[in-house]
């Protein structure tokens, strides 16, 4: 039997010492009960940009990926998976989690319900589902992280592409929710910011009601001249109908034709297929849309954030969740935006079948940070919660 030198048997003792003060982490995803966004119908149509399934699939996956890495950092991530239906219930939720020992949460849950876990805990939120730009400026939050990428930033994408192609006149058509409005004021922002003309803004209404037909008729609401028609559409079911319908022979952009997201399963480049195909083999075959290539993210940061601080506190595990940079196999370093809590990005320009292109457009440059041509920009901070 060899025997180990006494430098050597130190050496073991010492890591292995170490180990035994490692942290085991504890976090808590929680998810709207009976989420409406993963109805059956709503699931089977796939419309772009919705989820098709739970966020702890994509979690699941990246703390898994991680393991190796932990293990040998002597530390772990534990997930707990929590179905909330109401904005109360959530604070109870994100309470309680905290009481039970956890260091950060990760939330998929709607606007309202998020700000109120995010109030009940002093803990890091990890934001995976809602892309709501309130919540990174008026009503922003100084614990509260966003992997999934802002309406804004997903509206300037679309922009920047426009620029590249020059197709400067749009039409726009919205529908007749108040997300709807929302929304098409963020792409009226982008369309500004960029130079770009807005020639018609047009309501759409999809109704029963054989008076009101012409309200969704695209031969009618598309006259005009233009370059492009920009849909906004929430529900996503207007749109998907409009490609090809026009009056005119001109792309359709925002909720359907082409539009920007975080992850397609598609893309191509930089390890991401391989990505994708660990992802559908995980989740029973579901092709891996941006919400989950968003979770699978927040899997990775929560594994990283442990093995940054294998030992805590739990102070340290939350500055090393903020501070980090995060390889989502995209090609770019991204890290979280000090002024709003943002996740720096490249946003995926796709049709739906596979990945036209990338923003930020080549020649779309940044004095500081190319990826902050996308979103609200330090110069134009909005969120007061944070320094």
């Amino acid at each position: 039997m060899r025997h180990l030198s006494r430098p050597a048997a130190a050496t073991l003792l010492a890591l292995a010492a170490g180990a035994a003060m490692a942290v085991p982490y504890k976090a808590t995803l929680l998810v709207r009960d009976d989420d409406p966004r993963l109805a059956r119908n709503r699931v089977e149509r796939a419309y772009l940009g919705h989820p098709t399934g739970t966020p702890a699939d994509g979690l699941n996956v990246a703390l898994k990926e991680a393991q190796l890495e932990m293990d040998a950092s002597g530390t772990s991530v534990a997930l707990e998976v929590v179905s909330v239906g109401s904005a109360q219930a959530a604070r109870d939720a994100a309470a309680k989690a905290e009481k039970a020992g956890a260091a950060a949460l990760v939330a998929d849950l709607p606007a309202d319900w998020l700000l109120a876990a995010t109030d009940a805990v002093k803990l890091p939120i990890v934001n995976v589902g809602e892309p709501a730009d309130r919540l990174r400026e008026k009503d922003c939050r100084p614990r509260l992280l966003h992997i999934l990428p802002s309406e804004r930033m997903r509206a300037d994408a679309l922009a920047q592409w426009m620029v590249a192609r020059k197709w400067s006149q749009v039409l726009m058509l919205t529908g007749p929710t108040d997300s709807d409005r929302e929304r098409a004021a963020v792409a009226q922002t982008a369309l500004k910011r960029y130079g770009l003309k807005l020639v018609a803004a047009k309501p759409y209404k999809l109704s029963a009601d054989p008076r009101e037909r012409d309200l969704a008729n695209p031969l009618l609401l598309t006259q005009g001249s233009y370059d492009v028609v920009w849909v906004v559409d929430s529900d996503g079911e207007f749109a998907r109908a409009l490609p090809y319908r026009t009056v005119l022979p001109r792309p359709v952009i925002g909720d359907a034709g082409l539009t920007s997201l975080a992850w397609h399963a598609q893309f191509e480049r930089f390890g991401a297929p391989q990505v994708s195909r660990r992802f559908a083999k995980a989740a029973s075959g579901r092709t891996m849309t941006a919400h989950d290539w968003s979770s699978w993210l927040a899997g990775k940061a929560l594994a990283a954030a442990a093995v940054a601080a294998p030992k805590g506190p739990a102070a340290a595990f939350a500055k090393a969740l903020a501070e980090q940079e995060l390889d989502g196999s995209k090609g770019v370093a991204m890290t979280f935006r000090p002024w709003d809590g943002q996740l720096r990005q490249t946003m995926l320009l796709t049709d739906g079948v596979g990945v036209v292109g990338s923003a930020p457009v080549e020649g779309m440059l940044h004095p500081k940070n190319n990826l902050d041509t996308l979103g609200v920009d330090a110069p134009e901070k909005l969120c007061k919660a944070r320094p």
